[in-house]
């Protein structure tokens, strides 16, 4: 939609409010509201502005001021609100140059896109993120200087199968087994059902939900592949439609990556391909599953650069109690067809060429989509620049390789931390085409590390005390 058709789209749809939503450095959707009396040409204009001191990973106290521009594109009703809400994406800009602002993770994720045009090998990439998430029916968290503890508790939660519930049915997904299951044990369908359907009414195109392998109510909807940018926006609405409607039916929704001890971790299998014209340039039949030369350079580009990308894709200490060694989980540097223990799968369900894609397990839902997808599309064309060859693809079980082969296996760093230290040392690739600038990447680390990585460190943990108590 223009400016003017969203403004006509507002009085037929009689909006009273206008919410003007965009998202911090971490990744959380901000916003705050004007009255529809305001919603008018020249907004999209002129801005409107905002205090970007108080964002985290934006401005300091002395340069706050900045712009917000509604992108007339992102315009939809809010399905939560009661009053008549219209919703708008917008960007950031500064208000004395007037120009996009560097840390703003929309504006990375465009000139992201800008750059694949510039380069001429392709014209558009696209993006089908597998976001995991737990629905859960209680959660409790404290920390102090004397006490630290969480507390999850799920009605399908496979622990409370002695629970007298008055009375307690028994249908509950076992350990690690909650994958496919029909109903009673699969008690999320129709919530499931209404997160798809708000979803395809928000204008977002859907394909599939299920339960997922977790007990407690693990779940995946999928959305329809779609361009960079516009895959984000779809990842902020689809986080924001799905922890609404958990809470609608009394519900909390969670995409921590390790949310619970011993059971199944929540990834985001992130699907990519680049195209040319109606050519997918990643599709080459009669090769190695089907892929092209290309495909297999890109391929090279993000394991070669997968210890920095990962400070992007899976950038929470959370994300590395899921990314553990002899776990099933996707760490090993290598690419398979079909082999859900690699890195890197090519999908074999379908021979044609529009399916072809590769499929990238490492990342989680904590990333900032923005800046995953940016990040990881540049490691992919640096891959293809310099011809990076991956290892051979291995379609072996890679958690039952002889010991000498898989000394040959290298694998992702294994805490925050290291991946930080990794991003600081390899990010040159980052800076092409002025995508990422030094100041976002520095900004981005001082920022994980003071806030994350050494908030963790300062506190003991709740187990370090069944270890080390009576020492």
């Amino acid at each position: 939609m223009t400016p003017r058709e969203v403004i006509e789209f507002a009085k037929k749809n009689k909006v009273a409010i206008a919410d003007l939503k965009f998202i911090d450095l971490p990744g959380l959707w901000q916003h705050f509201s004007i009255s529809a009396a305001e919603l008018t040409e020249d907004l999209f204009e002129e801005g409107i502005g905002f205090d970007g001191s108080s964002i985290r990973g934006f401005q300091a106290i002395n340069e706050s001021d900045m712009l917000l521009f509604p992108d007339p594109t992102t315009a939809m009703l809010d399905p939560f609100t009661n009053m008549p809400t219209l919703s708008l994406v917008c960007n950031v800009k500064d208000p004395i140059t007037r120009e996009s602002y560097s840390r703003d993770p929309r504006y990375v994720a465009q000139k992201a896109e800008k750059f694949l045009k510039s380069t001429g090998l392709a014209d558009v990439s696209y993006w089908g993120p597998e976001c995991e998430f737990y629905v859960l029916d209680d959660i409790r968290f404290d920390q102090s200087y004397n006490y630290g503890y969480y507390y999850i508790d799920s009605q399908e939660g496979f622990w409370n199968s002695g629970k007298d519930e008055k009375p307690n049915l028994g249908y509950k997904p076992r350990y690690k087994e909650g994958y496919f299951p029909v109903a009673p044990m699969d008690s999320l369908q129709d919530i499931r059902s209404e997160m798809l359907t708000t979803m395809e009414n928000v204008g977002i195109r859907m394909e599939v939900h299920h339960h997922e392998v977790g007990t407690a109510g693990q779940c995946e909807i999928d959305m329809r592949y779609s361009t960079l940018t516009k895959m984000a926006d779809n990842v902020l609405a689809y986080k924001y439609i799905v922890k609404n409607v958990a809470k609608k039916h009394g519900k909390t929704a969670t995409f921590m990556p390790k949310p619970l001890f011993m059971d199944n971790g929540s990834g985001m299998h992130v699907h990519q391909s680049l195209w040319k014209g109606e050519k997918n340039i990643f599709y080459q039949t009669g090769n190695y599953a089907d892929i092209s030369k290309t495909a297999v350079y890109y391929i090279g580009g993000l394991l070669k650069h997968a210890r920095a990308l990962c400070a992007l894709i899976a950038p929470t200490t959370n994300s590395y109690r899921r990314l553990v060694p002899g776990y099933e989980a996707p760490i090993n540097l290598v690419y398979s067809q079909r082999n859900r223990s690699a890195c890197v799968r090519i999908p074999m369900y379908s021979k044609s060429e529009k399916t072809k894609r590769i499929e990238f397990r490492t990342p989680d839902p904590s990333c900032n989509p923005y800046l995953a997808f940016s990040a990881m599309l540049l490691a992919g064309l640096d891959g293809i620049k310099h011809k990076i060859e991956p290892p051979q693809p291995i379609d072996k079980d890679l958690y039952e390789l002889e010991p000498e082969e898989a000394a040959h296996v290298k694998s992702v760093p294994g805490s925050l931390d290291e991946v930080l230290n990794a991003l600081e040392e390899d990010h040159d690739f980052l800076l092409q085409g002025d995508v990422f600038t030094t100041d976002l990447i520095e900004t981005w680390i001082a920022y994980k590390r003071k806030k994350e990585v050494d908030a963790i460190r300062l506190r003991p943990h709740p187990y370090e005390f069944a270890l080390y108590f009576d020492i």
